[in-house]
This record gives C-alpha cells, sequence and structure tokens, in this order.
C-alpha cells in the first residue's frame, strides 16, 4: 500500500486533468470518486453534487485529484521525476520524447529537452493544468529507481534546508532511508557551495528528491501539491500531527497542516470515510459538519457525529 500520496490542486478541472494523466502511461486508471455534499458551502462555494475528489494512479504510482476553487495555484515548488530506464525499457528514449510532446503541448518549458551534465537526456515542463514534470533519460548503470518520484525544490526563504528537511522526514517516517547527495561546487553562485543541488530519500518505501535553488523564483511550497498520509490509527494520527507541526509548523483545518518548511500534508485516518462516506446520508452530513470544525482529525468525535451519540 502507498502510504503517502500527492494530492494536486484544480480549480474546477480536476476530472479533464485526471483523463489527460491516466491517457499518459500503460496501468494508469480513475478509481474512487467523492462529492461535495451541501456542507461547508460558505467554505468551498462548490454546488452539492459537484465532484471533489478523484482517486487515480499514473503507472501504478497514486494520486488524488481535488476540485479546490481559484484560491491555490500549483506551482513548480514541488515537481515529479519521470525515470525512463534503458535497463527497464529499450524504447525508453523514445517514451520518453511521446511523453514529453503530450505533456508540453500547450504547457510551459521551463528547462527544454536536451543533454545536460547530469543526463544524457532531460527536459522540465509544466502542464497545462500547471503540474510540474522531470523527464529524465536515467543511467542505466545507476542504483533503481521508480518510475514517478515527487520532487521538492527549496528556494526562497528556504533555500539552503533541503539536507535539513531530507533528515527531518527520516527522522519522522519509519522503514526510510537516505539515497544519494550530489551538492553545489564553488563558483556556482548564487547557489553556496555544499548546498544540495541533488538529493533523494526513501520513506516508507517511496522515493522522494529534494533540491536547493539559490536562484530568483517566483514561487514557493503551498497547498496546491499536498502529500496524504494514510493513518490506521487515531495513536498514527496523533503522532505523524505532532511531529510535522514541530518546531515552526503551523496547523490548518480538516487534517491540513505545514511543516516548518512551508510543504503541506493531510494526515488522515482511512477509517474516517467510513462516516463521510456511504449511502446514509443524514448520518454522513453530521459526520462532515463536524469534520469541518477540526483542525487535527479526531475519529472519536467522527463517529459520535455519525451516531448522533455526542453529548
Amino acid at each position: 500500500m502507498q502510504k503517502i500520496i500527492p494530492n494536486l490542486w484544480f480549480d474546477k478541472n480536476a476530472e479533464d486533468a485526471v483523463k489527460f494523466y491516466v491517457s499518459l502511461f500503460p496501468n494508469s486508471k480513475a478509481s474512487k470518486m467523492t462529492h461535495f455534499g451541501k456542507e461547508g458551502f460558505e467554505f468551498h462555494g462548490m454546488p452539492e453534487g459537484t465532484v471533489m475528489t478523484i482517486d487515480f494512479e499514473m503507472n501504478g504510482y497514486k494520486f488524488v485529484a481535488l476540485n479546490g476553487g481559484p484560491v491555490i495555484k500549483i506551482n513548480p515548488s514541488i515537481s515529479f521525476f519521470l525515470n525512463f530506464d534503458p535497463a527497464v525499457d529499450k524504447n525508453a528514449r523514445n517514451n520518453l520524447d511521446a511523453a514529453w510532446e503530450k505533456l508540453s503541448k500547450d504547457g510551459t518549458v521551463l528547462m527544454p529537452l536536451d543533454k545536460y551534465p547530469f543526463s544524457e537526456h532531460y527536459g522540465w515542463v509544466q502542464d497545462r493544468f500547471g503540474v510540474s514534470w522531470q523527464l529524465i533519460l536515467t543511467n542505466p548503470e545507476g542504483e533503481k529507481r521508480p518510475f514517478i518520484a515527487p520532487s521538492l525544490l527549496f528556494v526562497g526563504d528556504v533555500c539552503g534546508r533541503a539536507e535539513e528537511a531530507g533528515q527531518f522526514y527520516l527522522s519522522i517516517f519509519k522503514n526510510s532511508k537516505f539515497g544519494y547527495a550530489a551538492r553545489y561546487p564553488k563558483g556556482m553562485d548564487p547557489d553556496k557551495e555544499g548546498t544540495i543541488m541533488f538529493s533523494d530519500f526513501n520513506l516508507e518505501g517511496q522515493w522522494f528528491a529534494a533540491m536547493d535553488s539559490a536562484h530568483e523564483h517566483n514561487f514557493a511550497f503551498n497547498e496546491g501539491i499536498s502529500f496524504i498520509i494514510n493513518c490506521d490509527s487515531q495513536q498514527e494520527v496523533d503522532y505523524y500531527w505532532e511531529k510535522l507541526i514541530s518546531d515552526g509548523g503551523q496547523e490548518s483545518m480538516c487534517g491540513w497542516l505545514k511543516d516548518k518548511f512551508g510543504v503541506s500534508w493531510q494526515v488522515i485516518p482511512t477509517e474516517m470515510f467510513k462516516y463521510l462516506g456511504g449511502a446514509e446520508k443524514e448520518k454522513c452530513s453530521r459526520a462532515m459538519n463536524a469534520m469541518l470544525q477540526m483542525k487535527k482529525i479526531d475519529l472519536n468525535t467522527l463517529k459520535k457525529a455519525y451516531s448522533k451519540t455526542q453529548g
């Protein structure tokens, strides 16, 4: 089971985005869909029955798409590596070129598809829905990495903290390990010598990348891309919540928070969906109204609201 799932925030076009993404690669599909109820309209402004979230997979990697409205926009501070490995796929280069053509159509090229010191064939593109992808022809002699891996770019006030962030996440998530780090050498101003040019680490069996960039950027981490942590119990919710808001993180609403680097997380007990979904709309409505008042999700309160035994 994928423990950590990226959540992509769209305006009102999540359905179109998901249709596009699942068309790109084999072993891709859309699955569960949820809809807005009448609860919370004053906050989200979405009519009852509008699609709220769509679970989908790209090449077996799970995502959630959210119709969150125009208040938040996805930006390149979090992107996704697509690793085309010739050791796995003899047509890796051609498949990379085909994916690049689809992702760049009506999108924005951030780094042209070209040869670079770190890769024979690489490009960075923001697609027409705002999501950024780094397509790379992987060195087949290197340590194998998954096809899709989220990448965090530390800029502005958090530039120079990519290494600290990696160690922070490794200290929180169990079954985790450090991977690789390449540091900026002297003479690559404005990037400071010794900061992270590229690094990666594994959290609960999932690879993530992190990089520093001291160049001027007009974006920073926001809720446009957040990471859902699927929790098996209230105890696990409490653990991740307290760890991630420590030392300067910020609580938000409905299970959302920002850690001290500004990265957004959703700490979600999987049992919650027993009370928010299903055919008994009145019970679900009571649970949803209770959840809308919460910062950290409290399963016991949700359960009481659902069964109407709160006192």
